[in-house]
């Protein structure tokens, strides 16, 4: 009876870290998967990134489950999930690093930053090659403060995914911290001034006899 779950025990340490498939397939897979996400998202744009809608959030959602068996195989092992996770931590700081140093290659996977709005002018054409429609484009702007797109000077797609938006006046939360340290000052300067006022009378009274 004492043997079983010794027994036990012997076999869940084998399952748990014995390798179906070698190592360097387990290192291969990720890599692969990696480099084809990269060039997926680099094709269909970068809307994918910046999750507009439910259908490109469900897309990204989707991918992980998708590709979850070209990344492990078969193997269920945790030594297998520490290699794939390793390889995948590995290749992105080694292509990050070599991009960095590399700025052009970086432009051409990354591509170039997207004007939507210019001049206070909807960029149409930029919008339909984004696959962006003016709601979209209502709903980035909401989220960074303005009330409508007539408020906006400029707004930028970025390369990763994120958005720029430069309004023609000053956000209204701006313009009270503005007021704000304006009213501050003032008050500085005005008990600054009830200092100066205060201290001669101050160094006249310690100068006169007591009593």
């Amino acid at each position: 009876m004492n043997s079983f779950p010794i027994f036990l025990a012997d076999s869940m340490g084998t399952a748990m870290f014995h390798l179906g498939p070698s190592i360097l397939e387990k290192a291969l897979r990720p890599i692969l998967v990696y480099l084809f996400l990269v060039v997926l998202l680099r094709i269909f744009g970068k809307r994918e990134l910046a999750q507009l809608n439910p259908f490109d959030l469900i897309v990204l959602l989707s991918l992980s489950n998708t590709l979850q068996n070209a990344m492990i195989g078969e193997d269920n092992s945790v030594t297998g999930g520490l290699i794939g996770a390793f390889s995948l931590c590995a290749v992105n700081y080694l292509i990050v690093r070599y991009l960095f140093r590399h700025r052009r290659l970086d432009q051409i996977i990354e591509g170039k930053p997207t004007v939507l709005i210019e001049n206070g002018q909807i960029q149409k054409r930029a919008l339909s090659e984004e696959l962006l429609s003016t709601s979209e484009l209502q709903t980035i702007v909401g989220r960074q403060g303005y009330h409508s797109i007539e408020e906006v000077e400029k707004c930028t797609l970025m390369t990763g995914g994120s958005f720029a938006v430069e309004g023609k006046k000053p956000r209204r939360s701006a313009v009270e911290h503005q007021e704000l340290l304006a009213k501050i000052e003032s008050l500085s300067h005005q008990i600054e001034e009830l200092q100066t006022l205060l201290r001669p009378r101050g160094d006249a009274s310690l100068g006169q006899p007591s009593g």
